[in-house]
């Protein structure tokens, strides 16, 4: 007669074993909660006691900065770059990023600076302020909280960008550059602090908001047309050209600055830039126009990337840019949950962007052509 008790002990065992798949089901499902309740600063902001301001007089509020801000040397780039870092401060405990933030400070070396401020090293001097960015939390939520802690990081990068005008290069041409949270902060900096100026808009050569969403209605400035333009905006936002509803979930999702310097969903079309044609327009650009992507993640800062070009075909449509999946596996979203939500550890269109940004200082500082007199 054979034995029975391991009959006994199969439904207990059996039944564990779908308890745990079960956990592990929903722990994948709820994830995403479970993190986001954790970068919960959970303090409202109406009594949040933000960290210290920085003093851009001085070399430590700048993660970048020439050593010779007022006096640039025969050998520098023809422009000055004010670059808007994107968000690398998780959040937690702050709803406001601390400008001294080891693991923010690292992330920006590794990351951000190589493959964002990286395509524009060889066209201008970088000046990237440290601010009190807002943490990723407050990109997750339509909060007021949340808006008002990106609505107070535009003081910093707006007074930063007072300290370069005053105490920079002189009238040196430059470009602007803001990435996710800081191209929404450079988006308000463009229509509140250059725009307006005529000085200022005279020496722009343009102004890239990258992964950023922008309402096409009544631009702060004309919108780039064609790659020998000078002074204008080239805006977008990209997704996957497979995924076919992620546009439209994040133009539903996006925060735009109104009239009255509020951060409002977005009504109405937005602007849409391709950068492989160096143009806002629908038309599509195929992968052998592709000048070149690159992982610049843990290069050394300053150092040129290897570019993989026909990588990508992109095309814009309803105002987002849809781009095509690229080959390469250095191509492709990694890290953990927190960093697939920043701006990846890659850029598609580095290469496109870096000779999208020579030709319109180019175009910015070549010399009129005038006839000769009788």
């Amino acid at each position: 007669m054979a034995d029975a008790r391991p009959r006994v002990w199969r439904w207990p065992i059996i039944g564990l074993g779908g308890l745990f798949i079960l956990l592990a089901v929903a722990f994948v499902l709820l994830r995403g909660d479970l993190i986001r309740e954790q970068l919960d600063p959970k303090t409202p902001y109406q009594t949040y006691r933000p960290p210290p301001a920085p003093d851009y007089a001085q070399a430590t509020a700048w993660r970048l900065a020439p050593d010779h801000p007022e006096a640039p040397a025969a050998g520098d780039p023809p422009a000055d770059v004010f670059f808007v870092s994107p968000t690398t401060y998780e959040g937690g405990r702050q709803w406001n990023d601390p400008i001294n933030d080891a693991k923010s400070d690292r992330l920006f070396r590794r990351v951000m600076a190589p493959n964002y401020a990286g395509p524009f090293v060889r066209v201008g001097r970088i000046f990237a302020p440290r601010y009190r960015q807002a943490g990723l939390y407050s990109l997750l939520t339509l909060r007021d909280d949340a808006k008002d802690a990106r609505a107070f990081a535009y003081g910093d990068v707006a007074a930063a960008f007072r300290q370069w005008r005053d105490h920079g290069g002189g009238q040196r041409p430059f470009l602007v550059v803001g990435v996710e949270q800081g191209g929404t902060l450079a988006s308000r900096l463009v229509a509140e602090e250059i725009a307006p100026n005529p000085g200022l808009r005279a020496r722009l050569a343009g102004a890239y908001l990258i992964e950023t969403v922008v309402p096409a209605t009544h631009p702060a400035l004309e919108p780039c047309a064609r790659r020998d333009q000078a002074g204008c905006l080239a805006a977008w936002a990209s997704v996957p050209a497979s995924e076919i509803d992620r546009g439209r979930i994040l133009l539903n999702r996006a925060l735009v600055w109104d009239a009255g310097d509020e951060l409002v969903n977005l009504r109405g079309p937005a602007l849409c830039f391709n950068p492989i044609l160096g143009s806002t327009t629908d038309e599509p650009a195929p992968a052998r126009m592709h000048l070149g992507a690159a992982n610049a993640t843990g290069l050394e800062w300053g150092a040129r990337p290897a570019f993989l070009a026909r990588e990508v075909s992109a095309h814009c449509e309803g105002g987002i840019l849809r781009v095509s999946s690229p080959r390469s596996a250095s191509l492709q979203p990694s890290g953990s949950w927190t960093e697939q939500r920043m701006a990846p550890g890659f850029n598609l269109f580095y290469a496109d962007l870096e000779a999208d940004a020579r030709a319109r200082v180019t175009a910015l500082t070549k010399p009129t052509l005038t006839k000769p007199g009788p």
